[in-house]
């Protein structure tokens, strides 16, 4: 079938984006879903800094790419051998899909799934190979999703269906903001009760992590160096807000910090802040070449933890519902996040807000196309 979507020609362009034009929109062809695959109507799709990195040349991928990853959308039609979705379910999309085999898969989500991981890397669906195509050339799925676009192909194991009263806007949300933020909270960092969390870096998945950890009822301090998303951080509940610099001048540290910057400043910072006895989670993804400064005498001496927490750590059949759970009590409100709602052919401008920190989610809506 023919679909449109925003295909990056290569990585590493200049920016501002919206001059440079690195994410063309292009008419595609689109392969029917093979054994174990749906064909998902995409409904909303976020606008993450996983694919700014891609654009931006920090995270090597394979071009042409489809990029996309955190979405919600209906299925359209189901492969052979899926029989626990039926077409009109509403799926969340997740970008790491699960074989249910591997030592990966065997940990609960602390370590991620070694195929799925390998054909994430490779541009590829989990079954092999791409379902794309663009005059004839084959074009790369992105994170086993590629969501920037008005219908995807996606493995079986990539989406979890969703009941329909979870709009397609929070539904999007929480398959990776919140999957990530939020279960950095669940599953890496388990505070006690009465610990205090801090989260240095309040992009989209530091302010889930924000949200998720006042869900629960702990006290959150939140950092960054931006003062709209210091303001953005108490509007959703934080009970503090302080620059890396005051956090270093004050001497302020917390139990629990998850870092969600994915540098290493913020990486540094988040590690001094830590009390001792307390656990630093780093969920943020920095250039493969970035390096930080720590003392291992703090680590000893303070008993201390460090845990890297990829995809909050989460397994997504387990914790989606739980988040949708959160987010029905009126515990979770997702909505907030969103700070503007965009068109496809806006993804340019997307990346350079994106970039220039501007935006905490931009979410793109497919049913806004025509408008």
């Amino acid at each position: 079938m023919k679909i449109r979507g925003a295909v990056l020609e290569l990585s590493g362009a200049e920016a501002p984006f919206a001059r440079s034009r690195p994410l063309v929109v292009s008419e595609l062809e689109l392969a029917a879903p093979g054994p174990g695959e749906l064909l998902v109507r995409i409904e909303a799709a976020g606008v993450c800094h996983s694919d700014l990195s891609v654009v931006d040349g920090n995270r090597v991928r394979p071009t042409p790419m489809l990029l996309g990853h955190e979405a919600a959308g209906i299925v359209e039609q189901t492969g052979a051998g899926v029989d626990d979705l039926a077409v009109g379910d509403r799926v969340v999309m997740t970008f790491l899909p699960r074989c249910g085999d591997c030592a990966g898969c065997a940990t609960g989500g602390i370590l991620p799934c070694e195929r799925g991981t390998a054909a994430n890397n490779a541009g590829t669906l989990l079954g092999g190979g791409s379902r794309l195509e663009r005059d004839g050339q084959l074009v790369h799925h992105h994170l086993g999703v590629s969501a920037f676009a008005d219908h995807a192909v996606v493995s079986r194991t990539s989406v979890v269906r969703v009941d329909p009263d979870v709009p397609a806007d929070v539904a999007a949300l929480l398959g990776c903001a919140v999957l990530t933020g939020g279960g950095a909270v669940i599953n890496a960092a388990r505070p006690a009760e009465g610990d205090t969390v801090m989260v240095v870096g309040l992009g989209g998945v530091g302010l889930a992590a924000v949200l998720v950890a006042r869900a629960l009822g702990h006290e959150v301090i939140g950092v960054d160096t931006v003062r709209s998303k210091l303001d953005a951080a108490l509007e959703l509940g934080a009970t503090e807000v302080l620059t890396p610099d005051e956090v270093a001048s004050s001497g302020r540290r917390a139990e629990i910090v998850i870092e969600a910057a994915g540098n290493a400043r913020a990486f540094e910072t988040a590690f001094a802040a830590t009390a001792p006895g307390g656990r630093t989670v780093t969920v943020g993804l920095p250039n493969p070449a970035a390096r930080a400064s720590i003392s291992p005498l703090m680590l000893t001496a303070e008993a201390r933890t460090v845990v890297g927490s990829y995809l909050g750590s989460a397994v997504a059949e387990r914790d989606i519902p739980y988040f949708a759970g959160l987010w029905r009590a009126g515990r979770l409100p997702v909505e907030k996040l969103i700070s503007a709602r965009i068109r496809l052919d806006e993804i340019n401008s997307a990346m350079d807000d994106l970039a220039e920190g501007r935006a905490l989610r931009q979410l793109i809506v497919f049913n806004q196309e025509e408008a």
